[in-house]
């Protein structure tokens, strides 16, 4: 029992009442085109409670009226003539030996559902997520209530679980915490790999190459979500994912990029000049943006929270547009109303872990949900990201010479007792840190990665 995933079923089965039980699917396989797949990756719950990583299978959980809990896996057979086509699976066998649950083969599927509803007074799930799913779970419902017995009565409520697993994912164990260090470490060494490999001329989706290129050489073949890799302008789109520009002298360029490692996000943000050097207008609008990021940081411990967070980095940003004369007006009045909002259009972070949207309440637990709000008491264990930017379009109306800058500098922060832990600041992010990195000589960064002449 010491795997931390069979700590976490523990934990999930405390929380749900008698005479309950709870169903989670790790997902399908879904097409690329025609007869082939994109790779497979099993629902965040599923692989938060389970890490097993095949598809079509079930975790089942039961508690009956006395309090004793069951736990069964449901996954794929063995099959030899699939397995020379479609890759190695475990079977029920292997399951059971590797990762510490009961297992069954999926053609007791129905069967295991049954038996785990029948008597049962509540039917948990996460409502709205896997049509497949709801749609097996009534076909077994409406079985049962089609051979009415006392004994066998079916679920009478149904129960979203959505609620309890995201609490119960926001607070990171030590196992967690040690994966996220390492798909941040990894990252944080991909992102300094681009810096150095930058150069005018190049493309965006190089840059986006490189990044690729360094995680999976290090041990995460996989990224967290499409990269953005915008040059210029393109920065100012804040999901910008075509990466198919040229990188110019004389502008800048914003890489948003996290690698995945057994399931778990890294998303980093980082924002530095094509040709090595910041010009005078850039250099301004960054430090800017810097400022407001560590004026936020200096906010992330227990007992604070995404709204204070917010709170100070718009006030470091009021102040630097308004002194830049970006904004005009009554310092006093412009930091009240917030006046930087048009210039950070997006929050100033979000929850991280398995999902790089990650899920957890941003209020107070029992609190009427508010949209926007996000005003729930930082705690250990939770992990976020702190992100404030700049962007400024062409055409806006400010003085021309600031058109066309976008910047975003993304961090990702665990909360602990003292304070806070900055998982990602091996990523230079000062403006001279960044210059004397891409100064140094990167021949053997080209060599490595291979000319993009």
């Amino acid at each position: 029992m010491n795997r931390p995933q069979a700590l976490r079923r523990q934990r999930l089965l405390a929380e749900l009442p008698a005479s309950s039980v709870a169903v989670i699917a790790a997902g399908n396989e879904q097409p690329r085109s025609n007869d082939t797949e994109y790779p497979f990756r099993s629902n965040s719950d599923f692989c938060y409670l389970t890490a097993f990583p095949e598809p079509d299978a079930l975790l089942i959980l039961a508690k009956d009226a006395t309090g004793k809990c069951s736990e069964l896996l449901v996954c794929r057979d063995k099959d030899t003539e699939k397995e020379v086509w479609q890759g190695r699976r475990f079977g029920p066998g292997q399951a059971e030996q590797q990762f510490g649950l009961a297992a069954v083969s999926i053609s007791e599927q129905q069967a295991q559902l049954l038996a785990a509803m029948k008597g049962k007074q509540q039917l948990w799930f996460c409502f709205g997520e896997d049509e497949a799913l709801i749609h097996l779970l009534n076909e077994c419902q409406q079985q049962i209530q089609r051979t009415p017995r006392q004994s066998e009565l079916a679920p009478q409520q149904l129960c979203n679980l959505r609620p309890l697993l995201s609490e119960l994912r926001l607070y990171k164990d030590e196992h967690e915490i040690s994966l996220m260090q390492q798909a941040a470490s990894i990252s944080a060494g991909a992102h300094k790999a681009t810096m150095q490999l930058c150069k005018p001329g190049m493309q965006e989706y190089q840059l986006e190459a490189c990044i690729q290129y360094h995680c999976a050489m290090q041990g995460a073949r996989y990224q967290a979500y499409n990269a953005i890799v915008g040059g210029g302008e393109n920065a100012c789109i804040l999901h910008y994912t075509e990466n198919n520009a040229e990188l110019c002298d004389g502008d800048l360029v914003l890489i948003d990029a996290g690698c995945e490692l057994n399931g778990y996000a890294a998303d980093i943000t980082r924002t530095f000049p094509v040709n090595g050097r910041f010009s005078k207008e850039q250099a301004a609008l960054y430090q800017l943006v810097l400022d407001a990021q560590l004026a936020a940081l200096a906010e992330i411990k227990p007992g604070s929270s995404f709204a204070l967070a917010t709170k100070a980095c718009y006030k470091v940003l009021t102040e630097g547009l308004h002194q830049l004369g970006i904004l005009q007006g009554e310092l006093a009045e412009l930091i009240e109303a917030e006046a930087a909002k048009p210039w950070m259009i997006h929050s100033l972070g979000h929850w991280l872990g398995l999902d790089v949207h990650d899920v957890g309440s941003y209020q107070p637990k029992g609190a009427v949900p508010e949209p926007g709000v996000k005003n729930r008491p930082f705690e250990p264990g939770m992990v976020l990201t702190v992100e404030p930017g700049l962007y400024i379009p062409k055409g806006s109306d400010t003085d021309p010479k600031w058109w066309g800058i976008g910047i975003r500098i993304e961090d990702d922060v665990l909360v602990t007792a003292e304070g806070h832990r900055n998982l990602t600041a091996a990523v230079p992010k000062t403006i001279a840190e960044i210059e004397a990195l891409m100064a140094m000589d990167t021949a053997d960064a080209g060599n490595h990665y291979g000319q993009f002449d």
